[in-house]
């Protein structure tokens, strides 16, 4: 590994600190290298906040060294004004020289604009470095943008003989397939995402809240899929706990569009059966994530049929996880 691409897999990693907080900006990671020794690094702040940028020069004691360091991010500084400044303006203003940035912004209101400005001001401006990591940490932002549609990840647990729900059951709540750590990581998911969509059937048949609640994290938004208006009002996902959007549309992509006009770029998709094949049959996904649990129901709701490229599989416990990646769209 070069010297910059160690400075730059650095970026990426205290980038990931702003998960499910950036939300709908990128989660930028910067690193500022003087004489081959990190002086200051930052992540993108909560939304409305600094940008990765300018946390990371904020972080340099001695500001008289910026002049002779090298900036490392993970995609191009931004050249618009937004909830903040321009940070490219930052960094020239600071007369940093060098700048090395994992991957150009696709968004139209920059798209080369930043380094345009960086170059246009003397800054040596390299780019590409680690750019396939850099657009794999960066999937939700560049599929908004490259998609016009959020980033989508599924997700549901099965039985070991393949059912999704029983037959039948008593009471207006789940039955739990998985382990407790496996749920407790589907809401660590779940605060990484920016909403979570189900189906109607879940809605009335579970009573879900779909929020955060055995993970530390924002709740994300509630989409459900009400296309017939039949929803009581006294279920959970009316409760104050997040926002709750219902929509009508019928087909994935419908419903994409709607969510692209809300500005949601990542959603997690819960069910139920009919929901996920949906999507799956539309090929409008990018991973799945698909735990097999230990239990059998003997007949019930059939589990979704994917067929993707399996990226890991691991046990928690007596769970089996496997997650899959949509091979038509890793084009992003």
């Amino acid at each position: 590994m070069t010297v910059h691409q160690t400075y730059m897999q650095r970026a990426i990693q205290i980038a990931k600190n702003g998960m499910g907080t950036t939300r709908p900006n990128p989660m930028v990671g910067a690193v500022i290298v003087y004489n081959n020794k990190i002086i200051g690094e930052g992540f993108t702040s909560n939304y409305g906040g600094n940008h990765a940028e300018v946390n990371a020069i904020n972080a340099v004691i001695d500001k008289s060294l910026l002049e002779k360091s090298t900036l490392y991010v993970t995609l191009e500084p931004c050249s618009h004004y937004g909830k903040t400044p321009p940070c490219s303006d930052l960094v020239i203003h600071h007369n940093i020289p060098n700048v090395v940035i994992g991957c150009v912004d696709d968004n139209p209101e920059v798209a080369g604009k930043g380094i345009k400005k960086l170059m246009d001001a003397g800054c040596k401006v390299t780019v590409g470095i680690l750019e396939r990591e850099c657009k794999t940490h960066h999937k939700r932002f560049f599929t908004f943008h490259n998609k016009k549609r959020p980033y989508i990840i599924l997700k549901w647990a099965e039985t070991s003989d393949g059912f999704i729900a029983p037959v039948s059951k008593d009471e207006q709540k789940p039955v739990w397939i998985t382990n407790r750590l496996s749920r407790q990581l589907v809401h660590k998911w779940r605060a990484e995402e920016q909403a979570i969509l189900v189906g109607t059937n879940t809605v009335s048949q579970d009573n879900p809240s779909l929020t955060v609640r055995d993970w530390t994290g924002e709740n994300p938004i509630r989409v459900v899929l009400d296309k017939d208006e039949t929803l009581s009002k006294a279920l959970s996902i009316f409760n104050s706990e997040a926002e709750t959007i219902l929509l009508k549309e019928k087909s994935a992509k419908s419903i994409c569009d709607r969510l692209y006009e809300r500005n949601i770029n990542s959603i997690i998709i819960e069910g139920g059966a009919n929901t996920l094949q949906l999507f799956i049959n539309e090929e409008l996904w990018d991973e799945a994530k698909v735990f097999k649990g230990k239990i059998e129901f003997n007949g019930g709701v059939k589990a979704p049929k994917i067929s993707g490229t399996l990226i890991t599989e691991e046990n928690i416990l007596d769970d089996t996880l496997r997650i899959y990646k949509n091979a038509n769209q890793l084009s992003t």
